[in-house]
């Protein structure tokens, strides 16, 4: 298939290829090597300095295996939390902070999400607060599903700042150690997920907790704003990571197929598995064009909000299907560990939920959908006679 990528960006895809496909030592010190570490990260700050747009088919070859992401630093919640100090970070907080992220000498959690009934899938119900007290900001409130946040140096945290405000207009980030007094790591929330990394989804309270004025990460009462210029590029960073999964369950589907034999001939030769093959081949194909239409918009200056959520709420569904027939077709050997498929199948359940659950991208879209409609459209149709 034809993306009309760049040379750079097929260059970079080949060379990831070959190295998720090779024996893999010394993972970040192999990608370093390879010239694949932190490519969408300026030279500044220690990464490539490459285009977005170059580096989404790198971010599907990194999908093909769960260590892939990590190993070139494009794993989240780390790649969408160093993009966010490259946009707003003060020099000081690269410095301290971005500078050894992009190193891996360090880690981040995002610490947004709230438990029931504080802020989810609907952000303005958020509730965690951060009030002034002289030159420091006191943080109170309960997150969960800050992922990696157990094991995290660093804790971006979205308080509201603002009470009188939408919470839209009113609400900001902060940076939080968690060794802070007042800074409680409940539990690992036990969730599906695949066994081979164990990434953690932690729950947190913030008790009281003190941070300084420079410890607020861009401007006051922007949050919302610097978490849509986060979130925009990490969903399609997500699409293009996923679309790397089921790509590769399917080409081992493909040569499982073509060698076992079932009821006299090679089960590749079965009508209704080639079709569904085809089928899932066809969706990926698709997911491939919306997510670099989505990058072009972005690198456009545009927001994009609508094409990203188109790309991700179709994206986690195809992959999450792709992956299924995947493991369906394989049988026993899909539903083994000896394939990756089986860690796969528990990875992509939950892309479907995060970064946004389906519907409420659903919602946006519709919500778009149903913006300026051209009345003139019903001109023709035939209406009731009173």
């Amino acid at each position: 298939m034809e993306y009309n990528d760049s040379e750079t960006a097929r260059e970079l895809a080949e060379r990831a290829r070959a190295f998720m496909d090779e024996d893999i030592a010394d993972l970040r010190g192999e990608a370093r090597e390879r010239d694949l570490y932190a490519p969408q990260i300026s030279e500044e700050h220690g990464g490539m300095g490459q285009d977005f747009r170059d580096v989404l088919p790198l971010f599907e070859q990194a999908g093909r295996s769960l260590l892939g992401a990590p190993a070139m630093r494009v794993d989240a919640p780390d790649e969408g939390n160093m993009h966010t100090f490259e946009l707003v970070g003060t020099d000081a907080q690269k410095q301290e902070y971005l500078n050894p992220l992009v190193a891996g000498e360090i880690s981040s959690g995002f610490s947004m999400t709230e438990p029931l009934q504080g802020g989810g899938s609907d952000p303005k119900m958020l509730q965690t607060t951060a009030e002034k007290d002289g030159d420091e900001w006191v943080i109170n409130g309960h997150k969960w599903w800050t992922t990696q946040g157990s094991a995290a140096d660093v804790l971006l945290v979205m308080a509201r700042t603002n009470q009188e405000a939408h919470p839209y207009s009113g609400c900001s980030f902060f940076l939080v150690s968690p060794d802070m007094d007042g800074v409680e790591i409940v539990r690992d929330i036990p969730h599906v997920g695949p066994s081979m990394v164990g990434e953690g989804h932690a729950e947190i309270k913030y008790d009281n907790v003190r941070v300084p004025e420079e410890n607020l990460l861009g401007e006051r009462d922007q949050g919302f704003q610097h978490a849509q210029q986060r979130l925009g590029p990490a969903r399609l960073t997500h699409c293009m990571r996923f679309t790397g999964m089921a790509t590769r369950a399917l080409e081992i589907t493909k040569a499982y197929l073509d060698e076992r034999e079932g009821f006299d001939s090679p089960l590749s030769e079965k009508q209704a598995l080639r079709y569904e093959i085809a089928e899932a081949e066809t969706r990926l194909h698709a997911v491939r064009t919306m997510v670099r239409d989505a990058a072009d918009k972005i690198a456009a200056g545009e927001e994009a909000r609508i094409e990203v959520g188109m790309s991700k709420v179709f994206a986690a569904n195809v992959t999450q299907g792709a992956i299924d027939t995947a493991l369906q077709f394989c049988g026993a050997n899909g539903i083994g560990r000896d394939l990756p498929i089986a860690d796969f199948y528990e990875a992509v359940r939950a892309f479907r939920i995060v970064d946004g659950a389906d519907e409420v991208h659903k919602r946006v879209i519709a919500r778009d959908a149903f913006e300026d409609l051209d009345e003139a459209e019903l001109e023709a149709i035939t209406r009731y006679d009173e």
